[in-house]
């Protein structure tokens, strides 16, 4: 029922940035909070960022202060611009949308993913 386009992972040298987007579409709810998780080799996925229809954003402690998460609600994308990428950053980054009729009425839908890796 969501459909995405991902873009934006490759590969980087350590220090270097990267900027990922994702477009979501649905055809009939509203898409509500977005954002995107990471799963390295071996470890289980993880938050790395979100942000709210409103704009709110909450952020991995990992990556405070190097990633940044914004939208285009006309759009119904979502950005997560990664800097000072380390080797630890390297993993899978899958967008997620927050979809249904209400607010409180929602599921999660995953994008396909996108490799990041960092090394030098």
């Amino acid at each position: 029922q969501v459909q995405f386009v991902e873009s934006g992972g490759g590969l980087v040298q350590p220090g270097y940035s990267l900027r990922l987007s994702c477009a979501a579409s649905g055809s009939i709810f509203s898409i509500y909070a977005m954002g995107w998780y990471r799963q390295a080799p071996g470890k289980q996925r993880e938050l790395v960022a979100f942000i709210s229809s409103g704009g709110s954003t909450k952020y991995a402690e990992s990556v405070k202060g190097r990633f940044t998460i914004s939208r285009d609600n006309a759009k119904n994308t979502v950005y997560l611009q990664m800097n000072s990428l380390n080797p630890e950053d390297t993993a899978v980054y899958y967008c997620y949308a927050d979809y249904g009729p209400r607010i409180d009425s929602t599921r999660k839908y995953w994008g396909q993913g996108t490799q990041v890796t960092v090394s030098s």
